[in-house]
Order: structure tokens, then sequence, then C-alpha cells
């Protein structure tokens, strides 16, 4: 994200310079901001639920966090894009896959944006999706589980910061890569050439409204511009997205400088009805790609990853009506639309005002051809004529807006550090507060939606200053709490979040709590190697492999002494958890393994690889505190050396040769 610029370094200059001047005078003590009844508003008393689930994402942790409002209580934090010990994700071997990619296995990423599916435009309660920057992906949390179930790569993309965004009735989230490249057979090119030879792409990947699986449906090819962010109309704009975009100088070095040189840059609308009549029609190109699309199966506890090879292109050249651009001053960040969907918002990060355009007025300039030109062929709508008007004087750095449901909008600004409260239709500026410190996105609950429940914003800080106590060279993050309900926002809470707390989207707690899911029923568990009771552990040797079929239930292991192991081998551990109980999770790790733990939820199988690197005796436990025998939860297994007569023996209790189990439904036992 692009905060400064070069042109108006004097601005800026000034603009720093009241940042650190409202650092170092904040007002009279952050207590005095705080209302009095602060408290009140934010206690939950023991064993009472929160009002609102707020999904937060993680930043460079790559994770997503759950927290509960207006508590702030961290609820659970949710492996995404990044490797997760505690909880085995792409440790264990059904989870590696999750983290596959055309690249490679990567254990990390860059998590900035939520999304929160939709029915009719509002919250539905049934997935989370969320980016990666880095490499460009888009997950997808089922909201049953807390866990993620799909990943895609986006391919022709390269940051995918302007992701996913999501349609009003979940048709699509969609994706705008924030770095353009050479695209095509030859991508060895001077940078130099960059005018020329990078593009850019926006990607809509369909969603399944029944399972919610992700599908790459189209691309649309781009001038190269930088995009963003991103926000999908809803009422009478349904069938429109609408991108962010900065870098409309196509610079290619010392970007801070020379993608700044113009006044506006551009949001770029794109009607992805139109986009649709094309593909049906033909428009299509399709592409030769490397992608890879991830799913976790639920039943087999499983992560499967898929090599896609081709996706369909369509080149604005081809398909006129598709995709017009609107200037916006200045390095534009948000473009949000409001609950009508008639009214867009921009913000551009250097700009004085805030413009906000009329979805109407679109419509009449692209019916009038009222176009200021083109670019790169494609049409640019005059600005007077799809503008509804501009919020005069609302603060420094404008960054993103969301809306309650009284007609009002929320505007965070990066430079002034505040929150700024003004009124849709008339543009006046009805309040501000100031954050602790530097905002970046905000969120009101449903605020993205055709009907948001307001009540609450929150902002995404970025700096923590004396906030919080002091935690050597780099403080917490934190997230901040503001009650809406009235005239006037009131500061009520602080609370510190994992990673950087880049975006959040709030729902309430009773849309996502009753479809919550307890356990995987034993007998539905469809893992090839699952132990559904204890008649079926045993421990079998396969070439070089040695595979343990092992079951967990309060307070042992089955089988929890095994020998017969040599030096060489590996083993695999499938650890079956026949709990059928809420929260009764069991771990699993054993002494000296180079590798994460187990995390196994009840009714579930996973599987933890060791490859042991001495003789000896090694001792494995339980990692999930789960009953007062837990300690007791424990076992040994044996590795002798290469060549070693040591028979595999293994039991709980008894002690058996593998030979000396009866058969049952044809394993040897």
């Amino acid at each position: 994200m692009k905060f400064f610029s070069h042109k108006t370094l004097l601005a800026t200059l000034v603009l720093a310079g009241a940042s650190l001047q409202m650092l170092g005078c904040k007002p009279k003590g952050s207590q005095a901001a705080i209302s009095g009844d602060a408290a009140l508003k934010t206690y939950v008393a023991p064993g009472k639920y929160d009002e609102f689930y707020d999904f937060v994402s993680g930043g460079f942790s790559g994770q997503m966090s759950v927290y509960g409002l207006p508590s702030g209580r961290l609820l659970r934090v949710i492996p995404v894009f990044s490797v997760d010990p505690e909880k085995g994700y792409g440790y264990s071997e059904e989870s590696k896959a999750m983290l596959s990619t055309s690249n490679g296995f990567i254990p990390w990423d860059d998590l900035h944006h939520i999304a929160l599916s939709e029915t009719n435009g509002l919250h539905d309660g049934r997935w989370v999706f969320a980016n990666a920057n880095n490499t460009p992906r888009i997950a997808r949390v089922d909201l049953k589980t807390f866990r993620t179930v799909e990943i895609i790569e986006i391919p022709n993309s390269a940051g995918n910061h302007s992701s996913p965004f999501i349609t009003e009735n979940s048709e699509y989230v969609v994706a705008g890569t924030r770095f353009s490249i050479p695209l095509g057979d030859n991508t060895d090119v001077p940078i130099s050439s960059y005018k020329q030879n990078f593009k850019g792409t926006v990607s809509f990947i369909n969603i399944d409204k029944n399972s919610g699986e992700m599908n790459l449906a189209f691309q649309i090819l781009t001038p190269g511009v930088n995009f963003d962010l991103a926000r999908a109309g809803k009422g009478k704009s349904h069938g429109w997205v609408f991108f962010s975009c900065y870098n409309s100088e196509k610079a290619n070095t010392l970007l801070e400088v020379n993608a700044s040189q113009k006044d506006k840059d551009f949001i770029m609308a794109v009607n992805w009805k139109k986009a649709e009549e094309y593909l049906k029609a033909g428009k299509g190109v399709k592409k030769t790609v490397k992608y890879t699309h991830n799913q976790y199966d639920e039943k087999k506890h499983s992560a499967t990853s898929t090599t896609m090879n081709e996706v369909l292109v369509l080149d604005p050249k081809d398909c006129p009506d598709m995709v017009y651009f609107m200037p916006c001053p200045k390095s534009p960040h948000g473009c949000d639309t409001d609950p009508t969907g008639e009214y867009i918002v921009g913000s551009g990060k250097l700009a004085a005002t805030i413009p906000v355009f009329s979805f109407t007025k679109i419509q009449k300039a692209i019916a009038d051809k009222n176009f200021d030109g083109t670019y790169d062929d494609i049409p640019v709508l005059k600005y007077d004529a799809v503008l509804h008007g501009e919020v005069q004087k609302p603060g420094l750095g404008p960054l993103h807006t969301e809306f309650d449901d009284q007609g009002n909008a929320y505007t965070s600004f990066f430079v002034s550090s505040e929150i700024v409260k003004w009124n849709i239709k008339d543009l006046k500026v009805l309040d501000r507060v100031p954050t602790y410190y530097s905002i970046g996105h905000l969120s009101v609950p449903g605020g993205p939606t055709r009907k948001p429940w307001g009540k609450y914003v929150i902002a995404y800080n970025k700096i923590t200053k004396d906030r919080y106590l002091p935690t050597g060279p780099e403080l917490s993050q934190s997230a901040q709490l503001y009650d809406i309900s009235g005239d006037k926002m009131k500061l009520l809470l602080d609370f510190p979040t994992i990673g950087e707390p880049h975006y959040g989207e709030a729902i309430p707690a009773e849309l996502v709590m009753k479809n919550s899911q307890k356990i995987y029923k034993i007998e539905e568990n469809a893992h090839p190697a699952a132990a559904k009771g204890d008649n079926y552990t045993r421990v079998e040797r396969k070439g070089n492999e040695v595979h343990v079929y092992m079951t967990a239930i309060r307070s042992h292991f089955t089988p929890d002494n095994i020998e017969g192991v040599k030096l060489g081998e590996t083993v695999y551990f499938h650890v079956t958890n026949l709990e059928q109980d809420w929260d009764i999770p069991h771990g699993f790790a054993i002494k000296g393994a180079n590798n994460a733990e187990l995390l196994i939820m009840p009714g579930e199988t996973q599987t933890l690889k060791w490859v042991p690197e001495k003789a000896g005796v090694f001792p494995f436990y339980c990692t999930d505190f789960c009953s007062a025998l837990h300690q007791e939860m424990q076992g040994y297994i044996r590795v002798s050396a290469p060549g070693s007569n040591v028979p595999i023996i293994y039991g709980t209790g008894t002690i058996k040769a593998a030979a000396d189990y009866k058969a049952t439904d044809g394993k040897t036992k």
C-alpha cells in the first residue's frame, strides 16, 4: 500500500508533521477519549456470548483471527496460508496439499482482506474468503468448522491485493493484480519496456451456490496499472464491480514519485454481466497457464491438489461496453459502494477531498458516450459527468469507507489518524474521532452489504505506541472499537490482534453459531487409514515404510507400545480420534521428531510422518490437555539398528506380535 508521494513532497512533510504533532499532542491522554460507560458496553459476563464474530486478516502472519465483539476476546486463529504447528496445518500429511502452488509448497503468505459470503446482498454466515497477497491465491473457510477447505491460485497475476471482494449473491469473488507484469510466452523482457509489455488482469472466481466450490471463470486483460482494492455493486449496480487502481503513469521505478505524477488515477468499472454475454458468444480466448486448486475433503479429512492448465481471457478491445475508467484523485485506495448501490466512494490516499460517484450518472454518461478520451483504448468517463459530489476537507489520507443503516459513511484517514463520519447524500461531515494510531481499514458490521447492522465501527490500526505494555522493538498490533449508535462516535475499547489487522468483517454471531459443527461422526470417516475402533488398530510394514494405525481416546493411545521399526525406515502415524464429544481434540507428538504436532478433532484422522535419526526408544504423548489422566496418555516406540531381527510387536496393555492378531475385515489382526 502506498501512502506518500513525491510531487507532494512539501505537502507530505506538512502532513507528516501534522501526524507527528497528533502523536505528540494526543487528546489529553487516551482516557479522555473514552466514554464513561465504555466498560459496561464492552463487558460480556462469564458464560455469556459476544454479539458479533469479527473475522480479521492476520496480515503478514498469513492467518485469520476471530474475535468476539464487543469484548474484543480472541476466539480462534484459523490457519489459512501459513503453516501452523499448533494445529499441525501444513505439517500433517493430510494438510500439506493445501499449501501447494504452481511454484511448489509455500509455507507462508500475506493475508490482507476478508469477504463474508452473501445472499441477496446480506451476509449469510456460510463462508469467509481471504486473499494471499504474495503468491496470488484465494482461500475459502467453512464457517461450520472454522477450517480452510479450499485454496485456488490465480494465474496471470502478481500480488493479489485487490481481492477477494464478493458480489451480492456470492456469484463471484474478484481479484485484481497488484503488480502488472509481462504476460504470454515471452516474459523475459527489459523492465524498462514496462509501458509496452506489462499488463494487468482482473479475475472472476465463480462460487458454487450450494457447495461453495471455487472455479476460475474468466479473466479480463487490462492496461499495466496497479490494482489496489475493489467492491462489487449492489442493488441497482448489481452486475458491476469497481476496482481502484493507481500508477496510471505506468512507472516501473521509484513509484512513490513516478506513480504520483497525475492529479487523477482511475476507478475501473467492469460490467460482469456483459462479460458473461461475451463468454457465451465465444469471445473468451483460452490461454495456457498453470495454477493449483486445493480442496480439503471433510469426510476423508484430507486435502488434494489439482493442477489446472488453462483460463478464459477477455480482452476489452474485443468486448466493447464491458470496461470503463472513471478519473479519481489521487492514488485511490478504497472504492466502496453504499448500501443502495447508487454511490461509489473513492478514497485517494493523496487527495484533499473524497469524490462520490453516482451509478445513475455513470449509466447516463455511458449511454451519452460522455467520454474524456480513452486509456489504452478503454473509454474514460468524464469526471464531472459521473460525480455525485465531493466531501470537502474531510481529513488527511482517506483510505477506506463503510456504511451504517442510517445513510452515513465512515472513512478512515491514515495520515490524520481519525475516523470521519459524513452523510452520503449531502456530503456534510458530521463527526470525527481520533484513532490510536494511523488507521488503515475500518469495518462496520454488515458495512459492505445492503443492510448494515451498524452499532459499531472497528478501526484496524498500524501503530500502537503507548497503548500497551512495551514488548521490545515491536509493539502489539491493535484494533479499536467505537460505538456509532448515537450522533457522535465514542471510543469503547482497544484490543490487541494477531499480525497486522489489515481488514475485517463482522457478522451477528447468531448467523454463524447455529450451524457450528461439534464433531466429525466416526461412522462417516472415509479416511483410508482410519481406525474406527481399537479392533482396527495395527502396525504394518510396507517396503521401507511402517504404518501405525492408531486410535486416541481418553486417556490412552492404541497401540501405545510399538517395537520392530528399523533405522532408515519412515514411520507414518495415522491417528484417529474416537471421541464423539464436543471440544475433545487430542494432540499427538513424538520426541525428537523434525515435525510439528497433530491436533485431531473428534472423529477425525490425521497423519504424522516421522523419520527416526537414531536407534532407541522414543516417547510419544497427547499434547492437548484432555482429561484428568491426560499426563498418562502416552506411549513408546522402539527403533532398532538396520538389519535388526526385532519383530514388529505392538499393543496397549497386552503386547503381541503382528502375526498373533486375528484377521478382522481382511486386516491383519
